[in-house]
């Protein structure tokens, strides 16, 4: 892939985002590999706790009837998506008086099909892994309601991808991060430098 001038790319800026259950780490990055910007980093909500089981609708959902089940998880998902929108909304809201969002990175899991609702609800392991994805495409959904082309990153993939659009080596990406990390200080964990590498590889990709 043929990178950007700078030019292009000096007021590009993207968002990235790793979630959990019922919340995420979200980020917002410009610059180049030469000279990584963070805009933004927070954590968001995208569960209502106002809806008993909506951080973890397919645990909550477990011991209903099919049925049932569909209807508290279809709550849940309004719910977040709406929480999603809005968080994602106020963050492009204030990005966008100085930078030009191109894009939202989104990490994901191993991308495999998941089966129908009521074997799910039979499966402890199914049901961690909906979980999972449920609030990854509540994420997903906001961002495009949002404008914001998604870019869905595989977690276990991450760092080879963004050395791979970047033209860096693991090293020294490695090294950017973690010293990217230093110059902002705490809070600088593992949600947010995967959430960051999501985010640059979604800008280094925009159209």
């Amino acid at each position: 892939m043929a990178m950007k001038s700078k030019s292009a790319m000096s007021n590009a800026a993207a968002l990235g985002f790793r979630a959990h259950s019922g919340w995420a780490v979200a980020v917002a990055v410009t610059g180049s590999p030469g000279s990584p910007i963070m805009l933004d980093r927070r954590r968001i909500d995208i569960a209502d706790a106002a809806i008993p089981g909506s951080k973890q609708p397919y645990h909550a959902a477990a011991s209903l009837d099919v049925r049932n089940a569909e209807a508290l998880i279809g709550r849940c998902q309004e719910s977040s998506a709406w929480l999603a929108a809005g968080a994602i909304n106020a963050l492009v809201a204030r990005l966008s008086e100085t930078h030009r969002l191109v894009g939202s990175g989104i990490l994901f899991g191993s991308g495999r099909p998941l089966p129908e609702l009521a074997a799910i609800l039979r499966s402890h392991p199914l049901i961690h892994t909906a979980e999972g994805e449920f609030f990854r495409e509540v994420l997903a959904r906001a961002s495009e309601r949002c404008s914001l082309p998604v870019k869905r990153v595989k977690e276990r993939e991450v760092w080879d991808r963004a050395a791979g659009v970047w033209h860096l080596e693991l090293r020294p990406l490695q090294e950017r991060i973690d010293t990217l990390g230093r110059s902002l200080g705490p809070p600088w964990r593992q949600d947010e430098k995967l959430a960051s590498l999501a985010a640059w590889i979604a800008l280094a990709e925009s159209a």
